[in-house]
């Protein structure tokens, strides 16, 4: 995908505060973070969301959650964390490449949904 803005990261296009990277996933800074330690973590491949992966995917998917909770210990959140995968326009998918955010800190992230 030459026009993806994650693909562009995850080829060195387009720089990042680089977090981890190793053969199927990119992790990163966010450039602007919603709490004191805010990742996104990355498929170097292109996926555009859970709403298209296959069985094929499964290593990438597995390496995502795994590297989501070893930067969330280095990255100063050893007492939990949030990950959050948006899907889709409804699920409030920004940029279409699959993406998950890391976040925590020192204080609890808060609720999981705001309520209406």
């Amino acid at each position: 995908m030459d026009n993806c803005l994650f693909c562009k990261i995850a080829r060195g296009d387009i720089p990042s505060r680089k977090a981890y990277e190793d053969e199927l996933v990119l992790a990163f800074h966010d450039i602007n973070p919603a709490r004191p330690m805010h990742l996104l973590v990355i498929p170097k491949r292109h996926i555009t969301s859970l709403q298209t992966v296959s069985q094929d995917d499964e290593a990438v998917l597995g390496r995502m959650l795994s590297v989501a909770n070893q930067l969330a210990e280095e990255n100063g959140s050893p007492d939990g964390f949030r990950v959050i995968i948006n899907n889709g326009r409804v699920g409030g998918q920004e940029v279409p490449h699959l993406h998950a955010h890391v976040v925590g800190g020192p204080d609890p992230v808060g609720p999981m949904l705001k309520r209406n």
